[in-house]
């Protein structure tokens, strides 16, 4: 972990309890003036503490420094994300925070499951781990849309992956991608994008919806 995480991180002093405090005492046995570097994922600064005390109830810390350092993608990269089976976005959702996707926009396509609702709290909690082991430093940010013609009307300039002979590895001005449910986009709603702003994979392998926006977001962003 190369931070912690705390909303109030920039206080003078902070006192930690429940999960941070047993993370901080049990698991990785921190002691008096041990420093600690925490942040709250808002305004792009690291702080710096040092353990004043600790005990089996809580920890209690002094603020020492602050230094601002933003930790993302060299791009900004928004995936409007038809819905599938929210386990296997769970599975996925921390490599995509990982490779420093900015946006995710969960929609309703014609072939998604409206019985699959994404919690958003689980997301965040997922998210908020994520960030603490790979050291970004500001939150991705998660919507929904009802329809893949409401998200459009958000955002224009979006591309979609599908099956193309236009290699996404070759465009270089993506900056918002659709990527389908399982069994792929509906007929009407391919015909919602112009043939120059459909991409696809050099391979002839069908790729489930998890691992394309993997794919996709590691050729965009790496």
């Amino acid at each position: 972990m190369l931070y912690l995480y705390h909303k109030e991180a920039g206080a003078s002093t902070l006192t930690l309890t429940g999960d941070e405090h047993r993370y901080l005492f049990k698991v990785r046995r921190h002691k008096a003036e041990d420093m600690l570097y925490l942040r709250n994922l808002q305004d792009g600064y690291l702080y710096t503490y040092e353990i004043l005390s600790i005990d089996k109830r809580s920890v209690v810390l002094a603020l020492l420094s602050r230094q601002h350092l933003e930790i993302k993608a060299s791009r900004p990269l928004h995936i409007g994300w038809c819905i599938i089976d929210t386990k296997n976005i769970e599975k996925v959702l921390p490599s995509l925070n990982e490779m420093g996707v900015e946006k995710i926009t969960f929609i309703y396509c014609k072939r998604s499951q409206k019985s699959f609702k994404p919690d958003f709290k689980r997301l965040e909690k997922i998210l908020l781990n994520s960030s603490q082991q790979s050291g970004r430093s500001v939150m991705m940010k998660l919507e929904m849309a009802e329809s893949l013609e409401d998200f459009l009307k958000e955002n224009p300039q979006s591309y979609m992956l599908n099956f193309s002979e236009k290699c996404i590895g070759d465009e270089k001005g993506i900056s918002t991608i659709v990527i389908g449910s399982e069994g792929g986009f509906h007929e009407e709603e391919r015909a919602l994008f112009e043939k120059e702003k459909i991409v696809g994979f050099n391979t002839q392998l069908v790729l489930k919806s998890e691992s394309a926006v993997c794919a996709a977001a590691s050729k965009i962003l790496l």
